[in-house]
């Protein structure tokens, strides 16, 4: 068993007292990420009463343990899967776990509350074990000192403590009450991993029954006796503000209560905070159409206050930058420009994608009741602290008298990251003096910004008259940021090499997205890499593992953040699945690797060509992320992640005409559809005892680069620009 010592830092987030009805609640100050599906087990009977604390774990006197969570569901149900390594460590039957949401509280917490990066499972794994296993111990230590016999005596099974060597039993709810004067231990003893009885298990999600049956969980969902509803005009473009608009003829129509100009500019900018459409026409009714309809007829006075930014524009910025050479962040290992001199064979290709909108199901919505003295928010974020810092700042607020309450979200890819839209419904509430509920149309959300940055690289290879790789460089530019990783493959592999990266000033405001770029990069490298390897002769996942090789045998370089190891790992366990080398007559094949958020996957990706248009048949993906929590769920996230990376690469983008984008909703944005999903995705885990990493981002960057090289092989074309189907020349089609 591996111990783990509960003094690092216990006192912040291990905390015991007497729950109402008898039982034990000990506090989880790491917890990062659960709902609750509220449903009652019909095992166990339900306490008399339960004391409900934020970040607490509960145990009824009946045996019932509700864990209360602190950071935000996004879909990728951490809600499931952080309270099964809780209930593993603690060892209770799952059929006696209920999980609920908690509130904004990081005092109690001690930890951030927020969903993003991919990190809730890696960055609280340790600190769950420890919480639950923790609790196992005070039960047994306070079992052992009711029958006077020795802990080590004692062994635990699904909740019931037994007696080794007696007849002797009793339940976790008849001993919790005794537990609570029991002192916390120095350490803890962790399971060893084949011990794990609910961890590796898959287990629904526990809210998908009210998901399916339409039950309110979401923002939208959100009703408050009282409450008025918002809706708010922004600028028509990036680098416009508005200055006046009919005010009083808009509050005169059906349904408005009011309509004026807010301002939701905060002092000392977090990253989270909105930096584009500050000052916003708000108007406040009785309900949705009436709002959309007063929408419809403001007429507003708007004027350029910086340069309105078209496409050509930002091709240029991202050309000028590249040309330029002015990297933000570099690495260069030897002397790439002599080894590009003396090579057999130089290959150089620039690749492009555009802005990129979010598209969430839910579009942003919040809830705001702003009085003199306090604020409460509730509604769909994955920054509840930054909403809260926020809010505070605009209001002139303390953070204490501010309450955040999160509620399940429909979608977020990092869009949710952002806190304008509670600041907006904040500000709104202050000014009506009312509680009101913000939303969004979807043409708001889409013409917002946050966007995905647009962008652009070089890439470059050179080979030696035996065909092996001696030089590679990569120049990569962003609007605003960069799309370069300096350290990762193939950085290690080559003896001469360089990468720079290279951020670009724009207007257009631009923020996370589902692996932003980890998403152009991969798709770029990937598609390369098969170029490179077509003109070495070599087959393109064999001339990938021999760069692992080297980098494996021999690296260049310290600053290798990828381990070649598991990185060949997946490729190889890719191959023998998807029997790399036979291909049906008809479909043709690509493949791709990419290593991103601590995790490895590896895709091959088939095409055959229906209609004179590519069709992708099937999809092969393996994942090494580590110890894997709850298969299903992880499975699903893979998936997810290739349908969304396909649908992007082939069909969207977001195009400007004087800062105005073009693309307003999803008549001229185009989503992939079912017809155009993959009609099979086929996911293999490597099997591992490594802690878990991330598994939400991961699946979806290598399926671009993978696409791009099976549709070369149909049609005969290489795709250099983003979306496929708006670069591919149809009539030339081999395929």
């Amino acid at each position: 068993m591996t111990k783990i010592k509960t003094h690092y830092n216990r006192r912040s987030f291990l905390k015991i007292s007497t729950a109402a009805g008898g039982g034990m609640l000990i506090g989880f100050s790491w917890f990062t990420g659960c709902t609750s599906d509220k449903k009652i087990k019909e095992t166990v009977a339900i306490p008399k009463e339960w004391f409900e604390i934020n970040g607490y774990i509960k145990i009824g006197d009946t045996g019932m343990v509700t864990i209360y969570c602190p950071n935000p569901e996004i879909g990728q149900n951490v809600m499931t899967s952080m309270p099964m390594i809780v209930a593993d460590e603690l060892d209770v039957d799952w059929n006696h776990v209920v999980v609920e949401q908690g509130a904004l509280d990081e005092d109690a917490f001690k930890n951030p509350q927020f969903a993003g990066g991919s990190l809730s499972i890696k960055l609280s794994w340790n600190a769950l074990r420890m919480a639950g296993a923790t609790g196992k111990r005070m039960l047994l230590e306070a079992a052992a000192k009711e029958w006077g016999v020795n802990v080590t005596d004692l062994s635990v099974d699904k909740g019931v403590i037994k007696e080794k060597n007696g007849e002797r039993t009793i339940g976790y709810g008849a001993i919790a009450s005794k537990a609570v004067g029991i002192e916390i231990p120095e350490e803890v003893e962790l399971k060893d991993i084949k011990d794990f009885e609910i961890i590796g298990k898959s287990k629904k999600n526990v809210e998908g029954e009210n998901i399916v049956t339409g039950k309110p969980l979401f923002g939208l969902d959100f009703k408050r006796e009282g409450m008025q509803l918002a809706m708010i005009q922004h600028p028509p473009a990036f680098g416009m503000r508005v200055v006046d608009f009919n005010e009083e003829e808009i509050k005169t129509m059906p349904g408005v209560k009011d309509a004026f100009i807010v301002d939701t500019e905060v002092q000392d900018k977090a990253w989270s905070d909105e930096k584009g459409f500050l000052q916003l026409i708000a108007i406040v009714g009785d309900s949705t159409w009436q709002l959309m309809k007063a929408k419809r007829a403001i007429k507003a006075n708007w004027e350029v206050v910086s340069e309105l930014e078209n496409s050509a524009t930002h091709t240029n910025k991202l050309e000028m930058a590249i040309a330029s050479g002015n990297a933000n962040e570099s690495r260069k290992d030897g002397d790439s420009d002599m080894a590009f001199s003396k090579a057999a064979k130089v290959i150089e290709q620039t690749y492009s994608s555009p802005f990129l909108p979010h598209n969430t199901m839910e579009p942003m919505n919040f809830f705001a009741n702003v009085t003199e003295s306090s604020a409460e928010l509730i509604g769909p974020t994955q920054t509840p602290k930054a909403l809260e810092d926020a809010v505070s700042k605009l209001l002139d607020m303390p953070v204490e008298n501010i309450s955040v309450n999160m509620t399940r979200i429909g979608g977020g890819f990092g869009r949710r990251l952002y806190t304008h839209f509670g600041v907006e419904a904040a500000a709104i509430s202050k000014k009506t003096g009312a509680p009101v509920k913000l939303i969004y149309t979807r043409e708001d959300d889409m013409t917002q910004g946050t966007y995905r940055p647009a962008y652009q690289a070089v890439f470059k290879a050179g080979l030696d008259e035996n065909n092996n790789l001696i030089a590679f460089s990569v120049k990569g530019a962003g609007l605003p940021e960069g799309p370069v990783f300096p350290n990762r493959f193939p950085a290690g592999t080559v003896d001469h090499y360089t990468a720079e990266k290279i951020d670009v000033e724009t207007n257009v405001t631009t923020g996370a997205w589902r692996a932003p770029r980890s998403h152009f990069t991969a798709g770029a490298e990937q598609a390369f890499l098969d170029e490179v390897a077509e003109l070495a002769g070599k087959d393109p996942i064999d001339f990938r593992l021999e760069l692992f090789d080297r980098a494996i045998k021999s690296p260049v370089g310290e600053k290798n953040d990828y381990e070649p190891e598991r990185y060949a790992g997946v490729l190889k366990l890719v191959k023998e699945k998807s029997n790399w080398g036979e291909t049906k007559p008809g479909t043709y094949r690509g493949v791709a690797a990419y290593f991103c958020h601590h995790s490895y996957v590896a895709e091959v990706v088939d095409v055959a060509m229906e209609n004179g248009k590519p069709k992708v048949k099937k999809v092969w993906c393996a994942v090494d992320c580590g110890i894997v929590i709850n298969p299903d769920a992880a499975k699903n996230m893979i998936q997810g992640g290739v349908v969304d990376g396909i649908g992007h690469a082939m069909y969207s983008q977001l195009t400007f005409e004087n800062g105005a984008p073009n693309e307003m909703n999803f008549d001229r944005y185009q989503l992939i559809r079912h017809s155009q999903a993959p009609e099979e995705i086929e996911v293999h885990f490597v099997d591992s005892d490594i802690d878990p990493t991330g598994l939400g981002e991961p699946g979806l960057p290598p399926v671009v680069g993978a696409l791009a090289n099976a549709i070369y092989q149909a049609t005969g074309q290489r795709i250099y620009k983003q979306p496929f189907m708006n670069n591919l020349t149809m009539e030339q089609v081999v395929g």
